[in-house]
């Protein structure tokens, strides 16, 4: 009787001890997904506050190789929609966020910032006009860092439900320049915010 106790005493420890591990597994997460040539510590620096921001661990992938047919030669610029595609969604991916130096856009604008994808829960942002330097100016790493980090908290929004909003100080207000980024930060709105905390409950 006694070493039949014993054996169910190890089962149990044995159970509980696989559930664990599954619940482990199945924690959701966000993928930074770099693309060659990209700065490390802006891609730590990002890690931090995504994780801040939308409470999932977030993940740095190895580096991805952009799709030669992304490239537009007339336009000197890279579809980002193409860029989309090509993203790899692991399973236990939350959101995917690819960054690329690449200068992007869609065919109806000159030029974008980033992009996403609402179904597939993956986006794409550019660091390309977010350096002082693109403009000619001298450079300003602080500046850079919370531009980034104001784009990919945008486009994140985006893969978890958020459209953009009317308020020009809300993260998720759209950027037609380097001027509207700059205004928004990356702070959401009372209402945004409200949003995002009710879709995350779900999770």
């Amino acid at each position: 009787m006694l070493k039949c106790r014993r054996v169910l005493g190890w089962f149990l420890i044995l159970w509980l001890f696989l559930i664990s591990n599954c619940k482990e597994d199945m924690q959701k997460a966000i993928y930074l997904v770099p693309a060659e040539g990209v700065d490390v510590q802006i891609l730590s620096e990002l890690k931090i506050q995504l994780e801040k921001v939308f409470g999932f661990p977030c993940k740095i992938e190895e580096t991805t190789e952009i799709p030669l047919y992304a490239f537009n030669p007339k336009r000197n610029q890279y579809l980002s929609t193409a860029i989309l595609e090509s993203l790899k969604i692991p399973k236990d991916a939350i959101g995917v966020l690819g960054v690329t130096n690449l200068d992007l856009y869609v065919p109806q604008l000159r030029f974008v910032f980033g992009e996403a994808s609402f179904s597939k829960r993956v986006a794409v942002i550019s660091l390309c006009r977010l350096h002082e330097e693109y403009y000619g100016l001298k450079g300003n790493r602080l500046l850079f860092e919370k531009r980034a980090i104001t784009e990919a908290i945008h486009e994140l929004g985006h893969t978890f439900g958020l459209h953009h909003c009317n308020n020009p100080k809300c993260v998720m207000y759209f950027s037609n320049s380097i001027v509207d980024t700059d205004r928004k930060g990356y702070n959401f709105c009372d209402e945004c915010k409200e949003k995002l905390h009710g879709i995350l409950e779900g999770y």
